[in-house]
């Protein structure tokens, strides 16, 4: 078989040689175009669903719509774990498939079990809602907003009807979370006791508002009714009525008529104050030491970091016209850059290695055809192996170039060992004279080395098989590392079985060979090896003692070597966890991260600072307005060492609460691994609070002494200060009160509660 591939290749020469160049141009006119980023998707499939229960504690979150979802969801088919998180206003439930399962399929799945429970959640609870799918590494960028002559308002309704809106069009993109938002709306601030000497019910000015809009959302008053206009008949036309809305202002709202009291009118306007303002925060952003907006761009499994964000600077580019007056920062988190670096990094390196194999190929062989057809047979061995991957649809990422450079030295044996076999039968056979065609000889040539290189590869690839069972996120990483190395090394001998002895048909057919058989270089180093060798030989005692002392010292060096899944890699933007005390509240948290803004921004480097608090509507983190993430980028002029030193000296300045400093890659691996930014988490589990307490003070005792813990704590899970309304209800009925009646009033005041668009 291999006879006939090398003599076939050499007859049809021509042929083979157009097929190289031509797959040598399309990759390098494909190649560059190929989707990249840092890392293969390494996470499992993921759904994630959300239920906003508004008003509602997390305790009531938990007991009326958390536990209800998650005994439907117990169960789907390929469920390997669910965890659930109930927080103010929210329920959040994370389930994690095994790697098998089709991430669409298992979204259909939950769908159709979360339809089945929907009936019976409470009726004021939203609609659970499913979060787009999302890559392991979801955020494509940060993008923070700020202004000094627009308020926070202006700049949230501009965010949500024109700059979400335009990004969100961008192809990769799932979604774009606004943190800091500000919902414009007129507001109906009631004062009790305006109320209570007008003698007028909360109910009724609830009512009266509803009434005066077109579309009232009180389910059971007059406003909940929209009439049509109609139309009016004429002799030879219908005309249609439209009722035009009168109320434009919040002036014009404190008009409206309540109810008609000893011959007057009262207006809502004698009983509250009707300003425009915005909804109760459950988030909020710090951008660069004062107020902002963090938009955070996320994108799908199935789409590449670089493109995305190619695509979502030419939307800001477009939009940029229509955001005067508004400060955008593309900086504060942007993936691309170190993942462009990185590429540039490792590219740089392959191109540096192929060079230098080059120039060892000259010096070795010493005759430019021969390096000439080394030359072409390794770039072309590697390019075969990325068109493969182009076309199955990989996107190109740090671990492919890394098994390609790892097959560099398996491509390089390949195109030696047969051009340097060639060469010498050739220089043999016409220092001999010896008969037989070029051909046969090349032929003969080829195949002298050819069974020993298959057997070589073969065993290169049984090698590396086991890596493709292995599972988990080592697998998701290894496994294309070691796909882009065996697809180098297939290609390879293909190449050698074709490209090369066609090229040394046409070039060495004619050419001069007569010189002497060893070059220059090489003959110095055969003298120094064969002196060498001839003393080991006579004297093996100094080898075996070299020998030893070299194992000597892996053995006591091993257990000093660290074990990571994966090097630091020196990304330029990084993120600071930041948690206050559960209960702490919204002023303190912006006070404490403007003030930490101040500080970091001080540090030479540290180009930007955007911070966002809490939570955002539709986004994929449920916490309290206690927790804060803190992005900075850093110039990749100065020193990182030193950069990163000063960044934590900072960040340690603020005992009082919990802190860390992570880059997001880090993050992301370390929340695949235990659901958490922690490397390990060990979790406690029980029905009794108190005793989880005790139990998980006694697991952290124990563990404060094991040497390379660096940052040991336990989850903040404290109880959290609270105002409890108890009716009483013996006073209730003497006012003819109910205790839902008192609930709602005291949501409604405190709260607020939507009865109407304008």
């Amino acid at each position: 078989m291999m006879r006939w591939i090398v003599g076939t290749s050499m007859k049809f020469r021509y042929l083979v040689l157009a097929g190289a160049l031509g797959m040598l141009v399309l990759g390098l006119v494909q190649l560059p175009s190929t989707p990249v980023d840092a890392f293969p998707e390494f996470a499992p499939p993921r759904v994630e669903i959300q239920t906003a229960a508004l008003g509602l504690s997390a305790t009531e979150v938990e007991e009326l719509v958390t536990i209800p979802l998650e005994q439907s969801l117990n169960g789907v088919e390929g469920l390997d774990t669910m965890r659930s998180k109930s927080v103010t206003d929210l329920s959040l439930i994370d389930l994690r498939f095994d790697r098998s399962t089709d991430l669409l399929r298992a979204r259909q799945l939950v769908q159709e079990r979360v339809n089945l429970v929907t009936p019976t959640l409470p009726r004021w609870a939203s609609p659970p809602f499913m979060i787009q799918p999302l890559s392991s590494t979801s955020r494509a960028m940060k993008i923070g907003l700020s202004s000094d002559t627009r308020s926070v308002i202006e700049m949230s309704m501009t965010s949500y009807w024109n700059i979400r809106q335009r990004l969100i069009r961008v192809p990769g993109v799932a979604n774009v979370t606004i943190y800091g938002e500000r919902l414009q709306m007129y507001q109906v601030q009631v004062d009790p006791g305006r109320l209570a000497d007008n003698k007028v019910s909360l109910n009724q000015i609830m009512d009266a508002t509803a009434d005066a809009l077109d579309a009232g959302l009180l389910q059971f008053s007059d406003g909940g009714f929209i009439g049509t206009g109609g139309q009016v008949e004429t002799p030879n036309q219908r005309l249609g009525v439209r009722t035009v809305l009168p109320i434009v202002t919040p002036e014009d709202l404190a008009k409206v008529a309540v109810v008609e009291q000893d011959g007057r009118t009262l207006r809502i306007g004698d009983v509250a104050n009707v300003v425009e303002d915005h909804q109760p925060l459950i988030g909020d952003a710090v951008i660069n030491d004062g107020p902002g907006l963090m938009l955070i761009v996320e994108k799908f499994p199935w789409a590449n970091t670089v493109d995305v964000t190619n695509g979502v600077d030419a939307a800001l580019e477009q939009l940029a016209p229509g955001l005067q007056g508004i400060k955008v920062d593309a900086e504060l988190f942007r993936p691309a850059t170190f993942i462009n670096l990185a590429i540039s990094n490792l590219m740089t390196a392959l191109l540096i290695g192929c060079l230098l194999v080059v120039l060892i190929l000259i010096a070795f062989l010493f005759e430019w055809r021969t390096a000439l057809i080394s030359v072409v047979a390794i770039p072309l061995s590697l390019v075969a192996a990325g068109l493969v991957l182009y076309q199955s649809g990989a996107v190109i990422n740090t671990m492919i170039l890394a098994g390609l450079v790892v097959a560099v030295g398996v491509v390089v044996d390949d195109a030696i060992i047969d051009v340097e076999n060639i060469l010498r039968r050739l220089r043999q056979h016409r220092r001999d004279g010896t008969g037989g065609s070029t051909m046969r000889i090349i032929l003969e040539a080829s195949l002298e080395v050819r069974s020993a290189i298959l057997y070589a590869t073969i065993i290169n690839l049984v090698a590396v098989v086991p890596v493709f069972f292995i599972e988990g996120l080592t697998g998701a990483f290894f496994q294309p590392l070691i796909a882009a190395f065996a697809l180098a090394v297939l290609a390879s001998l293909i190449v050698a079985l074709t490209v090369t002895p066609a090229m040394a048909l046409l070039l060495l057919r004619n050419a001069p060979l007569e010189r002497r058989d060893v070059p220059p270089l090489v003959r110095g180093l055969q003298r120094g090896y064969t002196w060498l060798l001839a003393r080991t030989i006579r004297s093996p005692k100094p080898a075996y003692a070299m020998i030893g002392v070299i194992v000597a010292l892996a053995a006591a060096v091993l257990p000093l070597l660290g074990q990571s899944l994966l090097p630091s890699f020196k990304e330029r933007d990084f993120l600071m966890h930041w948690l206050l005390k559960p209960g702490s509240g919204h002023p303190e948290m912006i006070r404490i991260t403007e003030q930490v803004s101040k500080e970091l921004r001080a540090i030479p480097g540290v180009r930007n600072f955007g911070a966002h608090v809490g939570q955002a509507l539709q986004a994929d983190e449920p916490y309290g307005i206690d927790f804060t993430e803190n992005w900075i980028s850093i110039d990749p002029e100065v020193d990182y060492d030193h950069t990163v030193a000063e960044i934590q000296r900072v960040v340690d300045g603020y005992p009082g609460l919990q802190r860390d400093v992570q880059t997001y890659l880090k993050e992301r691996v370390k929340e695949v691994l235990t659901g958490a930014s922690e490397s390990i988490v060990i979790r406690v589990i029980g029905p009794d609070l108190d005793v989880l307490r005790a139990k998980a003070d006694e697991v952290r005792n124990s563990l404060a002494g094991i040497e390379g813990i660096t940052d040991l704590t336990r989850d903040q899970i404290v109880d959290v200060p609270q105002v409890r309304v108890t009716v009483d209800l013996a006073a209730a009925q003497a006012y003819g009160l109910k205790p839902g009646d008192v609930r709602r009033a005291s949501a409604t005041l405190v709260a607020g509660e939507e009865v109407g668009d304008i």
